[in-house]
């Protein structure tokens, strides 16, 4: 019998589920693990040995699998995904917000105590406290007896992967100016600023995307002063991102999945928030190696302009939090002369 774990989401969101999806492995011995999420994250959900394979599946759609032992909702709150779940026909499901289950909100019950009478007075809404995605997750399975350890995020390095590349042994540091939505991208000339202070002082640098992103990375590395063949936008694999992060010295990156890799393989990393807090997406609590940079306040995810406390985060900024962060192998620069 299997069990169908659905995280039909992004990098970032696999990666954060790591530790939820080997609590699942240790606690059911011998069970078949399916991840039901989009084909492209096969090569990691398998290099993280949590599971066994990955059926494609869409963001809400159902599952290709009918029948398991066990289905675990570890999507969303649903109720579109738990209802996906269920058209499955699972013997068992587990998700949030289930009757007598636990809550997708944990705090929420603790809020309204905090405040209470206060809503009712003025109209307003408790204050929601943030909590990480990965506790999320692995706060579902502990409701169901599952031990899992929220630290356990490491990735082991893929196999295969192309020949040595010269510019990639030097230990270069990646820069990353994409984002999934405007909310969270950070000007290219911001970018193209941080890359140019990095070449004047000799450090390799690539800047990395998706194919969509391919116009951005070159536009940025124009900006830097970059030779074309430091764009890797376009040109690497999942498994060839991974290597890639694995051998950085540092990561420099909005709030995106290539950030959870940085983690995954202890690169130092610098991370841009916007409109979503660190506490909810960002690195562990308590690992040096890691920067957020955020303004404090909450924003739109959807929104379609760079979220205005994205744009607080100035060039000097993000240089500044990337001088102890950098492995060696190259200085990075201290100060940059503007603070665009």
């Amino acid at each position: 019998m299997s069990v169908l774990a659905l995280r039909a989401l992004g990098l970032g969101d696999l990666l954060t589920a790591l530790p939820a999806l080997r609590g699942l492995r240790a606690a059911l011995p011998g069970r078949r693990i399916v991840l039901a999420a989009p084909r492209w994250l096969e090569p990691v959900a398998l290099l993280s040995g949590a599971v066994d394979a990955v059926v494609d599946t869409a963001p809400l759609a159902v599952p290709a699998v009918r029948s398991a032992e066990l289905a675990v909702n570890l999507h969303g709150r649903g109720p579109q995904s738990t209802a996906a779940l269920r058209a499955t026909a699972p013997r068992r499901l587990w998700a949030f917000d289930l009757p007598g289950g636990p809550r997708y909100d944990a705090d929420a019950g603790a809020a309204r105590d905090e405040v209470e009478g206060a809503t009712g007075r003025a109209g307003r809404e408790p204050a929601r406290v943030p909590e990480h995605e990965v506790r999320r997750w692995c706060r579902l399975l502990a409701a169901h007896g599952v031990r899992c350890d929220p630290d356990d995020l490491a990735l082991p390095r893929p196999n295969g992967v192309a020949a040595a590349d010269p510019l990639l042994s030097a230990g270069p540091v990646v820069v990353h100016p994409g984002g999934a939505s405007p909310a969270r991208r950070w000007p290219a000339e911001r970018w193209g600023a941080v890359v140019a202070a990095l070449a004047r002082c000799g450090r390799p640098v690539v800047v990395t995307g998706t194919a969509a992103e391919a116009d951005l990375a070159r536009r940025v590395a124009r900006l830097g002063g970059l030779a074309p063949e430091a764009v890797r936008a376009g040109r690497t694999d999942l498994p060839g991102l991974c290597d890639l992060v694995a051998q950085a010295a540092l990561l420099l990156a909005a709030d995106t999945g290539i950030g959870h890799l940085a983690t995954a393989y202890g690169t130092p990393s610098v991370l841009l928030f916007g409109p979503v807090s660190p506490a909810e997406w960002g690195p562990p609590p308590g690992r040096r190696a890691h920067r957020a940079l955020w303004a404090g306040r909450d924003g739109d995810p959807s929104s379609t302009r760079p979220d205005p406390g994205l744009l607080s985060i100035t060039v000097g900024d993000v240089l500044s939090a990337a001088v102890d962060r950098a492995r060696p192998g190259g200085a990075v620069p201290p100060t940059h002369p503007t603070s665009a």
